[in-house]
């Protein structure tokens, strides 16, 4: 007891004056997320570029001891023509996609910048495209481009435009313009929300001035509308990119690809490799391309936000 009652005066003279442990109750608090996105984003993606690496298929996957490649699976899809389809057909999808959705949205945006009865009701009823399912739309779709009891069909054989009945998600041309116009259709109603609100920051005495000039409805929208608005086009136009350019539910619901590999994007080309021919590691090289490339686009769209923010 003697000994004790000596060493403990001995042993808090060795923490200094004024010395405070450190907090770590803010990194507690943050290891649980930490932990969570390492497990669910940054283990999957290191994993997926590993396996690139190796010479993967089903007997590797269950079995393990796959072997070390290199850049060989990268050479072997960079020289195969269905590579670069696909490549190609992401860039067609992705940028028939942006075009039409940015132009609808913008129309709809200007529309409902009036005032006129019912324009909360309708803007409302628009955002359904946003919301539904992707399954849901994409079921819609299929029934509305049916080629024997579709109502596109119906509709323009009552106007006299289509003689005969038309498959639209079974021949490669109309099948290609069909999910790029149902992606459209959902992303048109994101694209008119951010360009409503660019149309709400644009002060109105630009108008009253342009009007006292003269300057008619078309002059007011080329020379003071859309100059204002290249912020927020920026904006919609990059987010749909890569949204789009990633986008494998809707084509996959809609034609699987197909036919033959007309609507084949990168992401689906990738999943059939997976999971149709058990090539793990090319898929893995589709994959990894795919992902390089949004990172890209992720940069542009930062670095012009950075610009417009400075400007």
């Amino acid at each position: 007891m003697s000994s004790l009652a000596r060493s403990a005066p001995a042993a808090r003279t060795t923490v200094r004056p004024g010395h405070r442990r450190p907090n770590l109750a803010p990194y507690l608090f943050l290891a649980p997320a930490v932990v969570f996105v390492v497990l669910t984003v940054v283990y999957p993606l290191v994993y997926n570029i590993l396996q690139s690496f190796f010479d993967v298929g089903l007997r590797e996957v269950v079995q393990g001891g796959a072997s070390w490649v290199g850049l060989d699976n990268y050479r072997d899809q960079l020289g195969r023509s269905e590579f670069w389809h696909a490549v190609v057909v992401s860039l067609v999808y992705s940028i028939g996609t942006v075009v039409i959705a940015f132009a609808v949205g913008l129309g709809l945006a200007l529309l409902f910048h009036r005032e006129f009865p019912g324009r909360n009701l309708l803007r409302a009823l628009l955002l359904l495209a946003w919301i539904l399912p992707t399954v849901v739309s994409a079921n819609v779709w299929r029934w509305l481009l049916d080629g024997s009891y579709g109502l596109l069909n119906a509709a323009l054989s009552g106007l006299g435009l289509l003689d005969r009945d038309l498959f639209w998600l079974g021949e490669p041309n109309p099948a290609l313009l069909a999910v790029i116009v149902a992606t459209a259709w959902s992303f048109a109603p994101f694209a008119m929300i951010l360009l409503a609100a660019g149309l709400q920051s644009i002060s109105p005495t630009y108008y009253e001035a342009a009007r006292i000039d003269g300057a008619s409805a078309w002059q007011q929208f080329r020379s003071l509308t859309f100059p204002l608005l290249r912020p927020v086009s920026l904006t919609v136009t990059l987010l749909i990119f890569i949204f789009t350019f990633k986008t494998f539910d809707t084509i996959f619901l809609m034609t699987g690809g197909g036919p033959g590999n007309a609507t084949e994007t990168l992401p689906v080309y990738a999943y059939n490799e997976a999971f149709e021919f058990s090539r793990f590691d090319t898929a893995a090289v589709a994959t990894t391309v795919l992902m390089v490339i949004s990172i890209a686009l992720a940069l542009v769209y930062f670095r012009a936000l950075r610009s417009e923010e400075g400007a």
